[in-house]
């Protein structure tokens, strides 16, 4: 079995280890099949993954997609993940559920440690990183009890964990993709065997994975970056993803035509994919259509963006602000 854990939007953080990254580690696996160990088959129906943005999820279900892979969801009881926000929501509203939280300061930095300091496929196997993550997901269990507050982690993990040991041969031809927070519950419960359960190990980056390296970075533009740089890597992108994120530079440096131009660029090519590219680029081309005075132009790309089977919420909010009021940049 492999087990690659995923790390939610945080991926962007790992030039090494993001979300193409997960899916270059799971095609050479070569799979048989693809099991979601963190989320239920209603979960993986409604595509709920998309709105707590799972960014391996939107490289490598596609990937499953177009091999006719099939995906299993495994986590039947994902439901009851929800039980852990609204365990902190009901802590915060007293003083001795607040002195609680605070205890939790220290667990919270070990956490953070491991999820902003960039990690290689390698290091998930390495018990230096591990530790951490399981002193974070026992910590919290001690701190507030195994149940609603971890979101019955490990009782779910138990249960993904028995539903594997079920499937005999067939698991051992599998990837399993596990939330960071579920891994080391699952590892742990897991055979040890290195012949039956594999962490990700070393591997040479793909051009895929350093271009969505340079696409993240773009994603998360800083004033400190090397902007005339990053425009120069995003230039020998073909993806259409490269135009947007070179859209969103040229905005950032006050430079709005130029940006609507690539903009405009974008929508004459194919940008299905990844799935949440259009809608930030319908809204975003709106935006620009109407400082360029093109209202028309402006209020059929908010149209579109409300008329996709998805789109991020941000996209949606752009649109249905754009379609009131003509966008202006802020003085």
């Amino acid at each position: 079995m492999n087990l690659i854990p995923t790390l939610g939007p945080f991926h962007m953080l790992h030039p090494r280890y993001n979300g193409v990254t997960v899916l270059e580690l799971a095609r050479s696996a070569r799979p048989t099949v693809l099991y979601l160990a963190s989320y239920s088959t209603a979960d993986l129906a409604s595509k709920v993954w998309r709105e707590s943005n799972e960014v391996s999820f939107f490289h490598v279900l596609p990937w499953a997609e177009r091999e006719n892979l099939p995906v299993q969801a495994l986590d039947e009881g994902s439901q009851l993940k929800a039980e852990a926000e609204s365990f902190r929501e009901a802590l915060a509203m007293y003083p001795k559920g607040q002195e609680i939280l605070a205890r939790l300061g220290e667990l919270e930095a070990l956490l953070g440690a491991v999820l902003t300091q960039p990690k290689s496929p390698e290091d998930w196997g390495r018990e230096e990183v591990v530790q951490p993550l399981r002193q974070y997901t026992d910590g919290y269990a001690a701190l507030l009890g195994e149940g609603p507050a971890t979101g019955f982690r490990r009782q779910r993990m138990e249960a993904v964990a028995a539903r594997l040991a079920g499937l005999g041969p067939q698991a051992q031809s599998a990837v399993i993709l596990v939330d960071l927070l579920d891994y080391p519950v699952l590892l742990e419960l897991l055979p040890s065997t290195p012949a039956l359960l594999t962490p990700p190990s070393a591997h040479v980056p793909s051009e895929a994975e350093r271009e969505r390296s340079v696409l993240d970075r773009a994603w998360r533009l800083e004033e400190s970056d090397d902007w005339a740089q990053l425009l120069g890597q995003l230039r020998e992108i073909e993806a259409p993803e490269a135009l947007y994120c070179a859209a969103q530079i040229y905005l950032a440096a006050g430079q709005p035509a130029d940006a609507f131009v690539l903009l405009d660029q974008l929508i004459h090519k194919d940008f299905h994919q990844p799935e949440y590219l259009p809608g930030y680029a319908l809204s975003r081309y709106g935006q620009m259509a109407d400082l360029e005075g093109q209202r028309e132009k402006a209020l059929r790309a908010y149209a579109a963006v409300l008329a996709l089977d998805w789109a991020p919420q941000e996209a949606r909010e752009i649109a249905l602000a754009g379609r009131k009021a003509p966008f202006r940049l802020e003085p």
